[in-house]
């Protein structure tokens, strides 16, 4: 029996995940967290969800709920509660009202399902991950951020549709902050194995417009459609079934640094991993050209500014 909770079922990326794992079919069960006062759209959720399984004969249970308690022997404690990114918001501006949920959630986790492991996708997602890691005091390996992994599958996409080619032939990745200060490997960009540098030169791709496309990514769909859905969800659910199917598979994460990457310590930064039913197996080395590490270090050092000052305030605060 698999087992998964999100806390933030009612909001647009909580239950799209759910259904998006339901229908995947590897999940027994589905716990819908909600706050008190949205268990009743949980239960209207829950109630579409089923007529929509039933034609695709999957038995999946799912529990909207209120109560901590009914997160017990979860796999999987997916957090997506907090104030949702407005259009022209950046991510840090959602930092401190957003780690009081995540502090608050993390805490009751640890004490009613102590031997999960918890994935955040609330924003800013690599200062949640570090704070989700303090307050849930468990280990750093069971506490992953969805990182850069959205970003990696749009940088893909992306270099896809520019070239005309499968996007299976494009391998690719970002890390660094899910945010303003991502950072595109495109040294380590390969197109059927090829490197992207020889691969550009038979092909009119403008690598400068794609980057920034990237970077406004989130802020473009916000602004026609108020919110970003299928990509974020799809992602998350792709994440969570790495793990529960024990895959190890290497996809871009947020998790905590201790000197693994380019000497950087004590921050949760985007970097690919080695994810397994036990959280993350191992960090993946990564090769980067001097203009890349350069950018790394600069979103480790926004990155932890930022952390520091959220984790005073809640430090004061308390």
């Amino acid at each position: 029996m698999v087992k998964v909770s999100i806390l933030g079922s009612t909001g647009v990326i909580g239950k799209n995940v759910a259904f998006t794992l339901a229908r995947a079919d590897t999940v027994d069960e589905i716990v819908m967290f909600a706050r008190p006062q949205s268990v009743d759209k949980a239960k209207g959720e829950t109630f579409d969800m089923y007529d929509a399984l039933a034609a695709e004969d999957i038995d999946c249970e799912l529990i909207p709920t209120s109560d901590f308690n009914d997160i017990k022997d979860s796999a999987i404690v997916l957090i997506t509660a907090g104030i949702p990114r407005q259009e022209g918001m950046n991510r840090r501006d959602l930092a401190i009202p957003n780690a009081k949920i995540v502090k608050n959630y993390s805490e009751q986790i640890a004490i009613h399902a102590p031997d999960a492991i918890i994935l955040i996708a609330t924003n800013p997602v690599d200062i949640m991950t570090t704070v989700a890691l303090k307050y849930s005091g468990f280990d750093r390996k069971k506490v992953i951020g969805i990182g850069n992994h959205l970003d990696s599958l749009r940088l893909k996409a992306y270099f896809s549709q520019f070239i005309n080619i499968n996007s299976s032939e494009v391998h690719t990745r970002v890390i660094g902050e899910h945010g303003d200060h991502m950072v595109p490997l495109l040294s380590s960009t390969t197109i059927g194995g090829i490197p992207l540098k020889y691969f550009v030169k038979s092909v009119d791709v403008d690598v400068k417009r794609l980057l920034n496309r990237l970077k406004n990514a989130g802020n473009t769909i916000i602004s026609k459609k108020g919110a970003t859905e299928y990509g974020p969800s799809f992602a998350i659910s792709n994440l969570i079934s790495t793990i529960i199917t024990d895959s190890h598979k290497i996809l871009t994460v947020s998790t905590y640094l201790d000197g693994e990457i380019e000497d950087v310590y004590d921050v949760s930064l985007g970097v690919p991993v080695v994810l397994s039913k036990k959280g993350i197996a191992m960090i993946v080395p990564i090769h980067m050209n001097d203009y890349e590490k350069n950018k790394f270090h600069e979103a480790c050092r926004i990155v932890k500014e930022t952390t520091d000052e959220v984790l005073q305030a809640l430090d004061n605060d308390w």
